[in-house]
């Protein structure tokens, strides 16, 4: 380990990260475009393997074939959309009853407060609970972990040409008594050719 503060060296990873903690908060930061959404998904796959799981769509653009294809079971998937930022806070207090995680877009204007209290309801609860910032970042004290994407390269095509077969994510690490860290994730694309038989995620959209 180097100096106290220090940032460890970069290492290489497949895309796994240490498994969910029930009660506790994630936090998937930064730029739309760097590999969170697909990130926060994968995360879901362990879960949905003990219990149902919930994705609150915020921007409209998740797919249940993105989560099945990391591994998701369909049955155990539940996709919300709600973009309305004031019945939000309410939303996601309801779908953390009685599921093992949730990955969750935050729209922005939601306070700071609403996100403590949902904070406080998940650790009696005890889902695991991904918060992921549409604009901006989550206010500090409230994840255990945070995953911040800084940057992403793509393997696979020449001048435009080819087919996209790997992306590599890079995050910052961080959290309650765990140093800050770099690391890089290599996230191997699927060419899935075929669909789900059993096509029996639920989803619901809420104005």
């Amino acid at each position: 380990m180097g100096p106290q503060g220090a940032v460890q060296q970069p290492t290489k990873t497949e895309l796994v990260l240490p498994a969910l903690s029930p009660g506790q908060v994630v936090g998937l930061e930064g730029p739309t475009g760097l590999g969170l959404t697909r990130l926060g998904l994968s995360l879901l796959a362990a879960p949905s393997r003990v219990g149902m799981v919930v994705a609150l769509d915020v921007r409209g653009w998740l797919s249940p074939a993105s989560a099945w294809e990391v591994g998701v079971i369909p049955e155990r998937l539940v996709l919300i959309r709600c973009d309305n930022r004031k019945l939000w806070p309410q939303v996601a207090a309801a779908v953390l009853e009685g599921v093992a995680a949730v990955y969750a877009e935050v729209p922005s204007g939601v306070g700071e407060q609403q996100l403590r209290r949902l904070a406080a309801l998940n650790r009696a609860r005890r889902a695991a609970l991904m918060l992921r910032p549409v604009r901006g970042d989550l206010p500090s004290g409230i994840a255990h972990l945070r995953l911040r994407s800084t940057g992403v390269s793509w393997e696979g095509v020449d001048r435009g040409h080819g087919r996209l077969t790997r992306r590599r994510i890079s995050l910052e690490i961080s959290g309650k008594s765990i140093p800050l860290r770099e690391v890089e994730l290599d996230d191997v694309l699927l060419a899935t050719t075929h669909t789900p038989q059993r096509l029996t995620s639920h989803v619901s959209r809420l104005a």
